[in-house]
């Protein structure tokens, strides 16, 4: 009798994907975020995802000796690794020797480390804007010279250099964001251990597409006083923050209205303008977060795509023609004029 060629005792599924997460220049929120993630159990949902987690700082038990020795195998190509990913800014100060981060116990700066291990990964991924160009950790002078895995601010190189490919011949993999959105994390692992992602994926700055294709615009609650350019004035308010709060997420290339955070927020629906969190060099604007600089009263960081010149011919004609609930509720913190009741139903206009 022929065996059954689907044993139940026998797996079809190809081997995990075997994931070492390192922590380097950076605040740890990028970890925070996926500990929040949107599922009842992140390590079963990482196992089933086809997902190894060798070893995380916050997920792992593991510590001393025995994190270092695995470390070891895996730079010394006895572990395999399939992804590295890196959290936070690589630290290079002072003077390019990396001494003002040592791996704790071996005396060894984080920058080497990471050389080494990048070197056997299949994959490299920047986990977080600070991994990815520098982030939030190269801000202002950058006195501790941080950079992120293969980008410098906007500039290709970085610790690994404008060059680096990985075993599985990809650039590094920069799932920008400050911090990421776990959801952003957990698929580009997922996509990578189903096999279902070629370089094609990644946009000009390395950045997965299926994120990184759209705007933080889109989905946006406030696109109605957009629309009409109907402005917020102050914090508390409903209108749309881009012509005198700051907000670019006209600019800002994320999904975060319509894949929202813990299923229910995110930045612009808290209240807060978006800083193009995902963009190199956000954290260095050139003006207050809160603010929206202007030329002759014209924001100087216009809607990604927009002509200045149709921007201001829009924007005059939406202003002249902006309802009256609109402008009512641009400035206030809760709907005042509620929309008119009006029969949606076409009249029957037949013989």
């Amino acid at each position: 009798m022929n065996p059954d060629p689907i044993s139940p005792t026998r797996s079809t599924r190809p081997s995990p994907l075997r994931v070492l997460w390192l922590q380097s220049g950076g605040c740890g929120g990028c970890t925070m975020s996926l500990l929040c993630a949107d599922v009842p159990d992140l390590n079963g949902h990482l196992a089933r995802a086809g997902i190894d987690m060798l070893w995380h700082p916050s997920l792992s038990l593991a510590s001393g000796d025995e994190v270092i020795a695995l470390l070891e195998r895996c730079a010394s190509g006895e572990q395999a690794l399939d992804v590295l990913c890196v959290e936070g800014a690589v630290v290079r100060g002072p003077n390019g020797t990396g001494r003002f981060h040592l791996l704790a116990g071996t005396g060894v700066p984080m920058m080497d480390w990471i050389n080494r291990l990048a070197k056997r990964a299949r994959y490299v991924m920047a986990v977080g804007s600070c991994a990815a160009f520098g982030g939030i950790s190269a801000l202002g002078h950058n006195p501790t010279q941080s950079c992120g895995l293969q980008y410098d601010d906007d500039q290709p190189g970085g610790l690994l250099g404008a060059g680096f490919v990985s075993q599985a011949g990809w650039p590094v993999i920069n799932v920008a964001g400050c911090p990421t959105h776990p959801g952003w994390v957990i698929d580009s692992l997922t996509a990578l251990a189903d096999g279902a992602w070629t370089p094609a994926d990644l946009d000009p700055l390395a950045r997965p597409r299926f994120y990184a294709d759209q705007l933080v615009h889109h989905g946006c609650t406030r696109n109605e006083f957009y629309e009409f350019k109907a402005s917020a004035e102050k914090p508390s308010d409903l209108g749309c923050m881009m012509e005198h709060m700051g907000c670019k997420g006209t600019q800002a290339h994320a999904d975060c209205n319509t894949r929202l955070w813990n299923g229910e927020g995110s930045c612009t629906r808290g209240g807060y303008a978006c800083i193009s969190c995902t963009e190199p060099g956000f954290q260095n604007p050139g003006h207050a977060f809160h603010a929206t600089p202007k030329l002759a009263g014209i924001p100087i960081g216009l809607p990604t795509d927009m002509p200045k010149a149709w921007f201001v011919a829009l924007a005059s004609l939406s202003k002249s023609a902006t309802p009256a609930r609109v402008k009512a509720n641009a400035t206030a913190d809760h709907v005042v004029a509620p929309p008119v009741l009006r029969r949606t139903r076409l009249k029957n206009r037949g013989g």
